[in-house]
Protein backbone atom coordinates (compact mmCIF):
# COMPACT_ATOMS: atom_id res chain seq x y z
CA UNK A 1 0.00 0.00 0.00
CA UNK A 2 1.60 3.05 -1.30
CA UNK A 3 1.74 6.05 1.18
CA UNK A 4 0.13 9.26 0.54
CA UNK A 5 1.96 12.54 -1.03
CA UNK A 6 -0.09 14.65 1.04
CA UNK A 7 -3.83 14.52 2.94
CA UNK A 8 -5.31 17.45 0.94
CA UNK A 9 -5.24 18.76 -2.70
CA UNK A 10 -4.08 15.41 -4.62
CA UNK A 11 -2.67 16.50 -7.91
CA UNK A 12 -3.93 14.54 -11.22
CA UNK A 13 -1.43 11.59 -12.22
CA UNK A 14 1.93 12.87 -13.36
CA UNK A 15 0.74 11.21 -17.53
CA UNK A 16 -1.79 14.23 -17.00
CA UNK A 17 -0.02 17.18 -16.00
CA UNK A 18 1.51 19.62 -18.51
CA UNK A 19 4.51 18.69 -20.15
CA UNK A 20 7.02 21.52 -18.44
CA UNK A 21 5.79 19.92 -15.54
CA UNK A 22 5.81 16.57 -16.18
CA UNK A 23 9.16 16.61 -17.57
CA UNK A 24 10.43 18.37 -14.83
CA UNK A 25 9.58 16.27 -12.06
CA UNK A 26 10.29 12.87 -14.54
CA UNK A 27 13.96 14.78 -14.50
CA UNK A 28 14.03 15.15 -10.45
CA UNK A 29 13.17 11.23 -10.45
CA UNK A 30 15.96 10.17 -13.08
CA UNK A 31 18.31 12.01 -10.57
CA UNK A 32 17.48 10.97 -7.48
CA UNK A 33 15.22 8.09 -8.06
CA UNK A 34 12.01 9.31 -6.60
CA UNK A 35 9.96 12.09 -6.73
CA UNK A 36 10.04 14.16 -4.02
CA UNK A 37 6.40 14.97 -2.32
CA UNK A 38 6.75 18.56 -2.98
CA UNK A 39 6.59 18.31 -6.62
CA UNK A 40 3.92 16.09 -6.77
CA UNK A 41 1.66 18.37 -4.06
CA UNK A 42 2.49 21.49 -5.95
CA UNK A 43 1.34 20.43 -9.00
CA UNK A 44 -1.76 20.50 -7.95
CA UNK A 45 -2.01 24.21 -9.41
CA UNK A 46 0.02 24.22 -12.39
CA UNK A 47 0.77 28.13 -12.84
CA UNK A 48 1.39 28.41 -9.16
CA UNK A 49 4.09 25.09 -9.80
CA UNK A 50 5.91 26.83 -11.98
CA UNK A 51 6.19 30.39 -9.92
CA UNK A 52 7.07 28.54 -6.74
CA UNK A 53 10.03 26.63 -8.49
CA UNK A 54 11.15 29.33 -10.50
CA UNK A 55 11.77 31.10 -7.84
CA UNK A 56 13.13 28.57 -6.05
CA UNK A 57 16.00 27.94 -8.14
CA UNK A 58 16.74 31.58 -8.29
CA UNK A 59 17.25 31.29 -4.64
CA UNK A 60 18.83 28.42 -4.04
CA UNK A 61 20.96 27.80 -7.24
CA UNK A 62 22.31 30.32 -8.05
CA UNK A 63 26.23 31.52 -6.87
CA UNK A 64 26.66 34.07 -4.31
CA UNK A 65 28.26 34.86 -1.27
CA UNK A 66 26.31 31.67 0.56
CA UNK A 67 27.34 28.11 0.03
CA UNK A 68 24.60 26.12 -1.36
CA UNK A 69 25.09 24.08 2.12
CA UNK A 70 24.62 27.46 3.99
CA UNK A 71 20.97 27.90 2.16
CA UNK A 72 20.20 24.93 3.34
CA UNK A 73 20.82 25.63 6.75
CA UNK A 74 18.62 28.26 6.48
CA UNK A 75 15.73 26.42 5.05
CA UNK A 76 16.29 23.39 8.12
CA UNK A 77 16.69 26.06 10.93
CA UNK A 78 13.83 28.24 10.00
CA UNK A 79 11.65 25.27 8.88
CA UNK A 80 12.11 23.58 12.51
CA UNK A 81 11.31 27.03 13.61
CA UNK A 82 8.13 26.84 11.48
CA UNK A 83 7.17 22.80 12.64
CA UNK A 84 7.08 21.91 9.08
CA UNK A 85 8.00 18.30 9.04
CA UNK A 86 8.40 17.78 5.19
CA UNK A 87 11.17 20.71 4.68
CA UNK A 88 13.04 19.61 7.80
CA UNK A 89 13.53 15.96 6.86
CA UNK A 90 13.75 16.95 2.82
CA UNK A 91 16.10 19.99 3.19
CA UNK A 92 17.81 18.24 6.16
CA UNK A 93 18.82 15.64 3.65
CA UNK A 94 20.07 17.86 1.16
CA UNK A 95 22.45 19.85 3.92
CA UNK A 96 23.62 16.55 4.87
CA UNK A 97 25.03 16.11 1.25
CA UNK A 98 25.69 19.47 0.11
CA UNK A 99 27.64 19.96 3.88
CA UNK A 100 29.50 16.54 3.88
CA UNK A 101 28.55 15.96 7.28
CA UNK A 102 25.88 13.42 9.10
CA UNK A 103 25.38 15.14 11.83
CA UNK A 104 24.57 18.82 11.00
CA UNK A 105 21.13 19.01 9.98
CA UNK A 106 19.99 16.83 13.17
CA UNK A 107 22.22 19.82 15.08
CA UNK A 108 20.57 22.68 13.31
CA UNK A 109 17.02 21.17 13.67
CA UNK A 110 17.16 20.57 17.14
CA UNK A 111 18.79 24.12 17.87
CA UNK A 112 21.09 25.82 15.68
CA UNK A 113 22.54 27.81 18.78
CA UNK A 114 24.37 24.35 19.93
CA UNK A 115 25.59 23.20 16.65
CA UNK A 116 28.81 22.71 14.98
CA UNK A 117 28.61 25.80 12.65
CA UNK A 118 31.05 28.89 12.53
CA UNK A 119 30.02 32.05 14.70
CA UNK A 120 29.15 33.89 11.13
CA UNK A 121 27.16 31.08 9.62
CA UNK A 122 25.14 31.47 13.53
CA UNK A 123 24.87 34.91 12.65
CA UNK A 124 23.75 34.10 9.44
CA UNK A 125 20.59 31.94 11.05
CA UNK A 126 19.99 34.49 13.74
CA UNK A 127 19.39 36.89 11.15
CA UNK A 128 17.23 33.66 8.93
CA UNK A 129 15.20 33.16 11.97
CA UNK A 130 14.25 37.00 13.04
CA UNK A 131 12.74 37.64 9.49
CA UNK A 132 11.03 33.94 9.71
CA UNK A 133 9.56 34.36 13.17
CA UNK A 134 9.58 38.45 13.72
CA UNK A 135 10.36 40.08 10.41
CA UNK A 136 8.35 43.19 11.66
CA UNK A 137 10.68 43.68 14.68
CA UNK A 138 14.10 43.85 12.25
CA UNK A 139 16.16 46.79 12.65
CA UNK A 140 19.30 48.63 11.52
CA UNK A 141 21.09 46.51 14.77
CA UNK A 142 20.23 43.85 13.18
CA UNK A 143 21.59 44.93 9.53
CA UNK A 144 24.70 46.34 11.46
CA UNK A 145 25.25 42.53 13.13
CA UNK A 146 25.11 40.38 10.36
CA UNK A 147 26.95 42.92 8.11
CA UNK A 148 29.63 42.90 10.90
CA UNK A 149 30.38 38.83 10.18
CA UNK A 150 31.10 39.73 6.61
CA UNK A 151 28.05 39.75 4.80
CA UNK A 152 27.35 41.55 2.04
CA UNK A 153 24.03 44.01 1.11
CA UNK A 154 23.22 40.62 -1.27
CA UNK A 155 23.64 38.11 0.64
CA UNK A 156 22.06 39.78 3.30
CA UNK A 157 19.09 40.26 0.70
CA UNK A 158 19.45 35.97 0.25
CA UNK A 159 19.01 35.45 3.78
CA UNK A 160 15.99 37.35 3.89
CA UNK A 161 14.16 35.89 0.83
CA UNK A 162 15.08 32.46 1.39
CA UNK A 163 13.60 32.99 4.93
CA UNK A 164 10.52 34.26 3.50
CA UNK A 165 10.22 32.36 1.07
CA UNK A 166 10.61 29.04 3.22
CA UNK A 167 8.33 30.42 5.53
CA UNK A 168 5.53 30.17 2.31
CA UNK A 169 6.44 26.72 1.47
CA UNK A 170 6.23 25.67 4.97
CA UNK A 171 3.03 27.23 5.21
CA UNK A 172 1.90 25.06 1.73
CA UNK A 173 3.45 21.92 3.52
CA UNK A 174 1.46 22.64 6.88
CA UNK A 175 -1.73 22.86 5.21
CA UNK A 176 -1.44 20.20 2.47
CA UNK A 177 -0.12 17.48 5.23
CA UNK A 178 2.77 16.79 2.99
CA UNK A 179 4.71 13.51 3.97
CA UNK A 180 8.51 13.65 3.40
CA UNK A 181 9.57 10.42 1.08
CA UNK A 182 11.02 7.78 3.23
CA UNK A 183 14.00 8.28 1.18
CA UNK A 184 14.95 11.47 2.52
CA UNK A 185 15.52 9.96 6.17
CA UNK A 186 18.93 8.17 5.24
CA UNK A 187 20.41 10.16 2.69
CA UNK A 188 23.80 11.73 3.31
CA UNK A 189 23.88 10.05 6.88
CA UNK A 190 26.07 6.92 5.54
CA UNK A 191 28.85 7.27 2.81
CA UNK A 192 28.34 6.10 -0.47
CA UNK A 193 28.98 2.18 -1.04
CA UNK A 194 30.43 1.97 -4.17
Amino acid sequence: MSKPVANRFQPPAIDKLPEDIRTRILAVQEKSGFVPNVFLTLAYRPEEFRAFFAYHDALMEKDSGLTKAEREMIVVATSAANQCHYCVIAHGAILRIRAKNPVIADQIAVNYRKADITPRQRAMLDFAMKVSRAANEVSEADFAEIASHGFSEDDIWDIATISAFFALSNRLANVTAMRPNDEFYMMGRLPKQH
